[in-house]
C-alpha cells in the first residue's frame, strides 16, 4: 500500500515546483509590466513639465519684448533730441567725475539730471482739453480759401499752462498757441485755410503739444477729428453743349434711316415686309402703287467729354489744370441741360502689362457737385494708354454718341489728334478743345473736326458761341 504512495510524491512535488515556478513567472512578468507602466507614465511628466516651461518662457519674452518695445516708444515720442543729448551728457558727466575724481564733472551731470527732472511738469495737462476742429464748408474753388474754427476747452480740475495745437493741413501745418485755461474755460480761434490749387486736402487732426521753454521733452495728444476739404476746378458758364445741333421731342436725328419714327424723311415704294401702318395713300393713289413713308432714326442726344491725362501731352502742370477746368465746365453745363454724359479719362497702366492693357476710367456724373468732386482726384498720369486709344474705348463703352468733346494739351499735335476723332463713332460729332497757355484763342476746321484752342479758360464760352454760329 505504501508503494503506490511513493510513486505519486514525485508527481504532487513535480506539480507543486511548476506552480511555484509559475507563480514566480507571473511575479516577474507583473513585476516588469509594472516597471513598464512606470516608465511610460513617468516620461509624459517630464515631457509635460518641460512645455510648461517652454510656454512659460514664451510668455515672459514676449511680455518683456512688450513692454520694453512700449517703454522705447514712449521713450523716442517723448525725449526729443536735445532731451537725449542732455541725458547723454548727465550720464557721462557722472560716470566719469565718479571714475577721476573730477567735480566739476559731476557737478554738470547733477546739474543736467535736475534741468531734464524740471522739464516734467511742463508735460502735464495735455489730457485736460477737449478740442472741437469745424470747417464752415468741406468743398470749396482753387484759388479761394475757407474759414474754421478751433475750440479748445479745459475739462480738468485744474488749471492748465499755455500750450500748443498743432493742425496738420496737406502737407503743411498750422500751429495756434493756447493762453493758461482755468477749469471749465474755453479758447477759440478763426482759421483760415487757403486753396490754392485743384484737389484734396486733408485737415487734421488736432494735436496738443506739451513741452518744456528748451525743448527737452515733448507729449502730444491727438483727437480724431479729420476733414477732407475738396477743392473743385474753376469752372466758366458756357453756351448750351446742344448748340448748332438739330434737336426734336425725342432727341437728334441721325442718318440711319428706319421704317418707324417721329422724323419724317421720304416716301418710298412698299416693299414686302413693310408694316401697313406707314402706308401713305394719298402717295398710292397718285402713283397706282403702294407707297410707305420712311424716317431717319431719332436717338436721345448722348454727350461725351474725353479728357487727356498723359504727362506727355501737356507743356506743364498749368496746362494740365486748364484742360481739367475746361472739362469740368463742359460737363458740368452738359449736366444743366439735362444731356445723357458721359467723362471718360484714361487710366494708369502698370509697367509689366503695358501695351497689353486697355483700360479707361469714368468719373459720376449723377450732378455738377458729383462730378466736380470726381474732378478733385484726376492727376497726371505718366503711363497710360495713347489718346486715340481712349477715345476709341469712350466711343465703344457708350454707343449712341451724338457729340464728343476731346480736351487735350498743346503736345499731342493735330495728326494725332485727327487720329483721335477718327476712332470714334461715325455718327458723332467731334469738337476738340486744345489747351496751349502761351497760344490766341481760335477755332481751325479740319475736315469734319473743329478745334478750338485756348490760352484761358475764360475764352472757351466766347469760342463755342462762335462755333455754334
Amino acid at each position: 500500500m505504501s508503494a503506490p504512495v511513493r510513486e505519486h510524491s514525485p508527481s504532487r512535488l513535480t506539480r507543486t515546483s511548476t506552480s511555484s515556478a509559475s507563480s514566480a513567472t507571473s511575479a516577474r512578468t507583473q513585476s516588469l509590466g509594472h516597471t513598464q507602466t512606470q516608465t511610460h507614465v513617468a516620461t509624459p511628466r517630464r515631457e509635460g513639465r518641460l512645455v510648461r516651461l517652454v510656454v512659460w518662457w514664451m510668455r515672459a519674452w514676449q511680455s518683456s519684448s512688450g513692454a520694453v518695445r512700449r517703454a522705447w516708444r514712449w521713450l523716442t515720442r517723448t525725449v526729443t533730441a536735445a532731451g537725449l543729448l542732455i541725458v547723454l551728457a548727465a550720464t557721462a558727466g557722472i560716470t566719469l567725475g565718479l571714475a577721476f575724481g573730477w567735480v566739476e564733472w559731476i557737478v554738470g551731470g547733477t546739474a543736467a539730471w535736475v534741468l531734464l527732472l524740471l522739464a516734467v511738469p511742463f508735460l502735464f495737462g495735455a489730457n485736460a482739453y477737449d478740442v472741437d476742429l469745424g470747417m464752415s464748408d468741406v468743398r470749396v474753388i482753387a484759388g479761394t480759401a475757407v474759414t474754421g474754427e478751433l475750440v479748445v476747452s479745459n475739462r480738468g480740475r485744474g488749471v492748465t499752462l499755455p500750450g500748443r495745437i498743432d493742425i496738420p493741413v496737406g502737407d503743411g501745418l498750422i500751429e495756434l498757441g493756447v493762453p493758461l485755461l482755468r477749469h471749465g474755460r474755453s479758447f477759440a480761434q478763426t482759421l483760415t485755410i487757403p486753396a490754392p490749387r485743384r484737389g484734396v486736402i486733408p485737415v487734421g487732426p488736432a494735436t496738443a503739444v506739451r513741452s518744456d521753454p528748451i525743448g527737452l521733452l515733448r507729449r502730444e495728444r491727438s483727437w480724431a477729428d479729420r476733414h477732407r476739404l475738396l477743392v473743385h476746378p474753376r469752372t466758366v458758364a458756357v453756351p448750351a453743349t446742344s448748340a448748332g445741333l438739330v434737336r426734336d421731342l425725342e432727341g437728334n436725328p441721325t442718318r440711319q434711316l428706319v421704317n418707324a419714327d417721329l422724323s419724317f424723311h421720304a416716301i418710298r415704294e412698299y416693299a414686302p415686309g413693310d408694316s401697313r401702318r406707314q402706308i401713305h395713300w394719298k402717295s398710292t393713289a397718285k402713283t397706282g402703287r403702294l407707297m410707305v413713308r420712311q424716317f431717319e432714326e431719332s436717338r436721345r442726344s448722348r454727350l461725351a467729354v474725353v479728357l487727356s491725362l498723359a504727362e506727355a501731352e501737356y507743356a506743364g502742370e498749368d496746362e494740365f489744370e486748364l484742360g481739367v477746368s475746361a472739362a469740368a465746365s463742359l460737363g458740368a453745363q452738359a449736366i444743366r441741360d439735362g444731356r445723357d454724359l458721359d467723362v471718360v479719362t484714361g487710366a494708369e497702366v502698370p509697367e509689366v502689362v503695358r501695351g497689353r492693357m486697355r483700360a479707361i476710367h469714368r468719373l459720376a456724373t449723377s450732378s455738377p457737385r458729383v462730378l466736380l468732386d470726381a474732378f478733385t482726384g484726376v492727376d497726371a498720369l505718366e503711363h497710360t494708354m495713347p489718346f486715340a486709344e481712349v477715345c476709341r474705348l469712350a466711343g465703344e463703352a457708350a454707343p449712341g454718341l451724338s457729340l464728343v468733346f476731346m480736351v487735350c494739351g498743346s503736345q499731342l499735335g493735330l495728326q494725332r489728334l485727327r487720329q483721335a476723332a477718327l476712332a470714334l463713332p461715325m455718327d458723332a460729332a467731334a469738337i476738340a478743345v486744345i489747351c496751349d497757355v502761351q497760344a490766341q484763342p481760335r477755332i481751325q476746321s479740319f475736315g469734319g473736326l473743329t478745334v478750338l484752342t485756348i490760352g484761358l479758360l475764360d475764352d472757351l464760352p466766347g469760342l463755342m458761341m462762335r462755333n455754334a454760329a
